[in-house]
């Protein structure tokens, strides 16, 4: 007789995230992001459960700085580009974003 059967993850395999009418903020994506690089098994000891917990609430803060710092930079250049093309106007609208 053969048996057929599913072994199928407890956990989802994919998650989608949506905005609507806007794009996600730092933090958000700092989330998702701390999400793929801290992962600690339901089944792990409390003692390391509890250090992998409060190591992620530390690399939270740390980790929306320097994204905070990706979007400024990224902004300049876009900046920077629009002026040098010849519309300095709309260039600083990108400015005071």
């Amino acid at each position: 007789m053969f048996e057929l059967g599913l072994n199928l993850p407890k956990e989802p395999i994919v998650e989608v995230l949506t905005t609507e009418n806007r794009g996600f903020t730092v933090e958000e994506i700092a989330d998702r992001c701390l999400k793929k690089i801290i992962a600690v098994s339901d089944n792990a000891p409390p003692e390391i459960r509890d250090q992998a917990v409060a190591f992620k609430e530390a690399i939270r803060p740390l980790l929306i700085f320097y994204m905070k710092e990706v979007v400024n930079s990224d902004r300049t250049t876009v900046y920077n580009i629009i002026r040098e093309a010849g519309h300095p106007e709309v260039a600083e609208f990108v400015r005071r974003l």
